[in-house]
């Protein structure tokens, strides 16, 4: 009798097989990206509080020429301080960092505007500011178990700049459009929205039920005994 040939058996994966490659591939690629998002969040608020920084060095120096620290900005298209005679026009205290004027950049890491805040007596530049001129900015902070405690003393910052963070709350856009505005239950954030004296400066929290609520602003202040010791090294002051 002739037998038959045996059959050559198939070579390649079954359907199950790559099933299960597509799934394990799929974990290993969402493991990488997570950390990847992390590692570009945390370049993201490093980069900001570099910039922060060199605000606060480029204000110290705007002082050290002229003898005070700049207004606001003109606008969110106009980053020449505002400044009308020897004062800030209307007024203004609060508004945009006047970057143009200070040869920074515009935008932060998620591209919204610096908010900049100054104490009028160190912005006029008809009576500058001398060693006894107070700061009425105040910075405020929680403590463990979240009650409100100071992180400057009172009334004696002569101006701050601030980032709203990834989440926008409060922020503006590059055309000065509100990116989001900021919810009761974040009050830490809604007070840095819109008192221009009083601003919190914390740790970055997402729990919205903790004290304060969300927070991921990030805060700089020039410190009027830094600058005052500047001023002085410089013969600026007295």
């Amino acid at each position: 009798m002739r037998t038959r040939p045996a059959t050559r058996r198939q070579s390649g994966f079954t359907l199950i097989e790559i099933a299960i490659v597509l799934v394990i591939v799929g974990l290993m690629i969402g493991g990488l990206i997570m950390p990847l998002s992390v590692q570009l969040e945390q370049r993201k608020v490093a980069d900001t509080q570099k910039a922060l920084d060199e605000a606060k060095e480029a204000l110290a120096g705007f002082a050290l020429r002229h003898g005070y620290l700049p207004c606001p900005a003109v606008s969110a298209g106009n980053g020449l301080e505002d400044r009308a005679d020897t004062q800030c026009r209307g007024g203004k205290r609060q508004g945009y960092l006047p970057w143009a004027t200070l040869g920074l950049a515009k935008l932060d890491s998620w591209n919204h505007l610096y908010r900049y805040s100054v104490t009028p007596e160190f912005s006029d530049s008809g009576a500058r500011f001398n060693l006894s001129t107070p700061g009425d900015i105040t910075i405020a902070s929680r403590d463990g178990a979240g009650k409100v405690v100071a992180a400057s003393a009172a009334n004696d910052v002569p101006a701050l700049v601030m980032s709203h963070g990834r989440n926008g709350y409060g922020a503006s856009g590059d055309l000065g459009q509100l990116v989001a505005d900021v919810s009761p239950s974040n009050p830490d954030e809604r007070v840095n929205q819109s008192n221009p004296r009083i601003f919190f400066n914390r740790g970055a929290s997402d729990n919205g039920a903790a004290p304060g609520g969300e927070f991921d602003d990030i805060v700089g202040w020039v410190s009027a005994n830094i600058l005052a010791n500047r001023m002085v090294a410089a013969r600026r002051l007295p």
